[in-house]
């Protein structure tokens, strides 16, 4: 069977990446996952992050996330993002969805829309054609997007320690960004399901599982 790729999207310190985890433990605890492969074989349940899915991408994420002292250009930052997508998904990505793996995935084509779009102000058209070249075509599946406040967010990653360049944009940059989550939610509800991330840890946990409960059930029926 063809693997299934999760994305988990969100703005600043929204929890994506802890929850990322917490679905990975419970997807291989509970066995969901054992009767997706073939002749019954337990299908991998496997993690990445964009930027930084290959060796050449932990290289442009060590430069796109450096601090304010390096400056990059908003079309050079997004065609490093677009370079580190490219190298994921034939490295990574494919080879994996082609052994029937369940990917979770730490960002992925709307992070670039939100950010590089709404946050930066770069022309849609454009990301679209560039998502599209860097991908191949290849979407998400299932995108679960974690609401939340952008200045609550903020706060929850400043906490952390040292800010990267992201974190240290302005608050107006941050509520660009939800915007363009808010209306990529709008736009593709097929694929992308909205979870509260105001909640603690635990609820946000449960609302995850209950949609990849549905999600990863239909498509073994």
């Amino acid at each position: 069977m063809q693997g299934f790729l999760i994305v988990f999207e969100g703005v600043e310190g929204c929890g994506k990446t802890t929850q990322l985890k917490r679905s990975q433990d419970w997807l291989r605890s509970r066995g969901l996952v054992e009767c997706w492969g073939n002749q019954g074989d337990e299908t991998p349940v496997v993690v990445t992050k964009e930027p930084g899915g290959t060796s050449l991408g932990l290289e442009l994420r060590q430069i796109l996330l450096a601090g304010q002292s390096l400056i990059i250009q908003d079309r050079a930052e997004l065609l490093l993002y677009a370079a580190d997508r490219a190298q994921h998904i034939e490295e990574f990505l494919k080879p994996q969805l082609a052994k029937g793996a369940i990917i979770l995935c730490d960002r992925y084509t709307d992070s670039t829309v939100a950010y590089q779009g709404y946050g930066r102000g770069i022309d849609l058209r454009l990301i679209e054609q560039i998502n599209h070249i860097a991908t191949g075509g290849l979407e998400s599946d299932l995108t679960l997007w974690l609401d939340v406040d952008v200045e609550i967010g903020l706060k929850r990653a400043r906490e952390r320690g040292i800010a990267d360049r992201m974190e240290e944009a302005e608050l107006a940059f941050h509520q660009r960004v939800q915007q363009g989550f808010r209306e990529l939610a709008a736009l593709y509800p097929e694929r992308i399901v909205r979870i509260d991330g105001s909640q603690n840890e635990e609820g946000v946990q449960l609302e995850i599982q209950e949609v990849l409960r549905q999600h990863l059930w239909q498509r073994m029926l």
